[in-house]
């Protein structure tokens, strides 16, 4: 039996002669849609179409040929490009697309190109959780990595529910992955004509590539050295920005990173900071501990409008990341290979630890330590009876369901640290 995957692969050899849509929806995280010839926008209809100049006799099978003249539809699929197939509520949210292919009538031009493009296009959406850094990355950016890259940046990029503020946060990346500018779907009437298109984005796993999925044996570090080229640039600039206000204030330095790497007497250690909820009580006393053991501690306070850029800059001058679980470990991905990522794990977050950020990171070469707390550790532990399944038994709760764990143990529990512990579990990069 030959897989969806590989059949869409095999009629890839057709398609230029035939104009077939092939879709592969054997994915449980995506659907992706995948087409040649000659392929044009409607975003009014939210519709992508496929003008096929055969006559239905040469249709191949399980092609759908409308009885009317007045339609002439050959074959239509309905997508939502979105990489979370399997979660129902927040794919409610996502646009769908009718992507058609139709008998081109000789003599029609009721579908001339505005905008005509010599280039492909991925068709995706920043919808759904958009907004979350961790879902930012792992459902779009990395994803997108992984269809588009064998491109070579000769692509086109057409975003449903276009957002002007993502564009501006991940331009550098996007530069990196296409040599022309983003087109807003809903936003832009007019008919964008392309060769080929992809529609929708394939995702292998958390945070990850699977090189044995990729063409040339591509692989997350393969991503991590894009981000460098992505980001350098940006980093070189604020560099500048920084000597000039030195020089400025008569200040004798340099903050080049070559002079800073000729000074550097200690090694860095950056925390993330949180606010909220999962907030290190004790933060100061954890930086204490760190600077006692000989590292220049850096507190990180991310948020939705800090430059990537400058995080980017902080982390991968880092020798050691510490954090507590949630969104912002996302950046262990702008971390050196062999630094060290030690995530504090609180109660009931164990499997989401290490499936989302434990063992990516060390797929990216990291050097990973989960500093599960105690219950002690927990500000759970006052509010609930020291017997009580919340703090005894975590994972009965997680198994009511989702929205037990956020409430409990994501929404309202804080970590204080017992620094002598977390001291002798993490004085090792083997724990």
């Amino acid at each position: 039996m030959i897989s969806p995957r590989l059949g869409c692969a095999l009629q890839f050899l057709v398609v230029s002669v035939f104009g077939t849509i092939c879709c592969d929806r054997s994915g449980y995280r995506s659907d992706i849609c995948i087409m040649k010839g000659d392929i044009r926008t409607h975003s009014s209809s939210s519709s992508i179409f496929l003008y096929n100049p055969r006559s239905s006799n040469g249709s191949m099978n399980n092609v759908n040929v409308s009885r009317t003249e007045k339609d002439q539809v050959l074959q239509h699929e309905k997508i939502k490009p979105y990489t979370r197939k399997w979660e129902t509520s927040v794919m409610d949210t996502i646009d769908e697309l009718n992507i058609v292919s139709k008998k081109l009538k000789l003599g029609t031009h009721s579908h001339d190109c505005n905008v005509q493009h010599d280039v492909p296009a991925v068709f995706f959406s920043t919808g759904g959780y958009t907004g979350n850094v961790y879902h930012e990355f792992n459902d779009g950016i990395i994803p997108l990595f992984i269809t588009s890259q064998h491109f070579n940046k000769q692509v086109v990029f057409v975003i449903l529910e276009y957002h002007n503020w993502w564009i501006m946060k991940y331009g550098d990346i996007l530069s990196h992955l296409s040599d022309f500018p983003a087109i807003d779907f809903s936003g832009d009437n007019r008919t964008h004509c392309f060769p080929e298109a992809i529609v929708g984005l394939r995702i292998h796993d958390e945070l990850t590539v699977d090189s044995s999925l990729m063409q040339n044996n591509k692989s997350i570090v393969d991503f991590r050295n894009l981000l460098d080229r992505a980001y350098w640039p940006r980093i070189k600039g604020l560099i500048k920005d920084e000597e000039r206000e030195a020089e400025a204030q008569g200040k004798l330095i340099e903050v080049r990173p070559e002079n800073q790497l000729k000074k550097k007497k200690k090694p860095k250690l950056a925390i993330l900071s949180r606010t909220g909820s999962r907030v290190i009580t004790n933060e100061i006393a954890v930086v204490k501990i760190a600077e006692g053991l000989g590292f220049e501690v850096e507190v990180l306070k991310p948020d939705r409008t800090t430059e990537l850029a400058k995080i980017y800059r902080a982390l991968n001058g880092s020798e050691v990341m510490v954090g507590v679980h949630g969104a912002a470990m996302t950046h262990f991905m702008f971390m050196r290979r062999g630094c060290v990522f030690i995530q504090v794990v609180p109660l009931g977050t164990s499997w989401a630890a290490e499936t989302y950020y434990g063992e990516p990171a060390r797929k990216l070469g990291l050097k990973y330590i989960g500093y599960e707390i105690e219950a002690k550790e927990s500000s759970l532990y006052e509010r609930y009876d020291r017997d009580d399944a919340v703090v005894r038994y975590p994972e009965s709760i997680n198994q009511k369901g989702w929205e037990y764990t956020k409430k409990i143990y994501l929404d309202s529990q804080n970590v204080t640290i017992d620094v002598r512990r977390f001291r002798k579990r993490t004085g090792s990069s083997d724990q």
